[in-house]
């Protein structure tokens, strides 16, 4: 079983990371392992548990813990997920839960990023002069560069108004 959760594991550990090679794991990848894979739970396993085994396990400069350390940190998370069972058969549950597990897509950033887009180009919300170029439809005038007289420093809509008071 060790196996299938070290295949798992080196997964998560390349991860979003282009530098690593699989064989260590850093913070942010260990706690998305935990989440994607339903160790963390938010009540009996919380993401300030997985924070503090990864923190235990890891030396005192390093990022990242290799798969000797991991297997530690899942021990402590272990006998918190199952606190009847000792900890070697919690590690063997929580190894059962990561079988055949990979990183899900972070759909949370392309979520966050389609919203801005959105918001950036709906043309609804668009004000003063960027307004005027678009009908009710939100599709561009036509003609509207026509409008404009790029004579000066600053464009007018129509030459000899600036001075004029209405």
């Amino acid at each position: 079983m060790a196996s299938e959760a070290e295949k798992t594991f080196k997964k998560f550990a390349a991860f979003e990371d282009s530098s690593s090679n699989g064989t260590e794991i850093n913070n942010k990848n260990f706690s998305k392992l935990c989440k994607d894979c339903g160790i963390m739970d938010g009540k009996t396993v919380t993401p300030t548990d997985v924070d503090a085994a990864f923190n235990k396990v890891k030396g005192k400069n390093a990022g990242s813990i290799t798969f000797q350390q991991f297997s530690e940190a899942m021990k402590e998370l272990a006998q918190k997920q199952f606190k009847e069972k000792s900890p070697d058969e919690g590690l063997q549950d929580i190894y059962k839960l990561m079988e055949g597990k990979s990183p899900a897509p972070n759909s949370c950033r392309k979520q966050q990023q389609w919203v801005q887009w959105n918001h950036l180009t709906d043309t609804s919300e668009y004000t003063g002069s960027h307004k005027e170029r678009f009908g009710e439809s939100g599709k561009r005038i036509a003609g509207w560069e026509e409008m404009t007289d790029n004579s000066g420093c600053v464009m007018y809509k129509s030459a000899g108004n600036y001075d004029k008071k209405n």
